[in-house]
């Protein structure tokens, strides 16, 4: 790959599951962030619902060949997760790889920029009080 390094540090996995903003690609999962690094940094996880190991390693192959052909049009300068679902070994390549071309880019492109706010700048809503207001 171009210009993606490998992730595979458990805490870099955790804070992108927690910080990064995520976005569905049908049968996968895409977590992002800005990482401050000149080069991608590229996590791929297929858990056991997505079936016994050769099914996994099938839906790593189609998640690396798909990030392969959209990686010319990502922005520089991210960490990235992709997480496979239990479908994504009995679908064909092509669907992921025009997902990620497609809707991934896009969501690639608007963490790259900030206009997907993605890590600390993403704030949680606190409750409202239980006391009721004075009228």
């Amino acid at each position: 790959m171009l210009f993606t390094l490998t992730m595979n540090r458990n805490a870099d996995f955790q804070r992108l599951y927690r910080q990064g903003a995520f976005c569905s690609l049908g049968a996968a999962l895409l977590y992002a962030m800005p990482n401050q690094l000149p080069c991608n940094r590229l996590g791929i996880t297929a858990g056991k619902k997505v079936g016994n190991a050769v099914m996994r390693n099938r839906a790593k192959r189609i998640i690396r060949a798909a990030y392969a052909a959209a990686e010319p049009n990502l922005p520089i300068g991210l960490d990235i997760v992709i997480v496979a679902r239990a479908s994504l070994p009995a679908q064909s390549s092509l669907v992921l790889t025009k997902a990620l071309c497609e809707k991934g880019t896009r969501h690639l492109n608007g963490v790259g920029s900030g206009e997907i706010p993605s890590g600390k700048a993403v704030q949680k809503k606190k409750p409202a009080s239980g006391t009721p207001a004075q009228g």
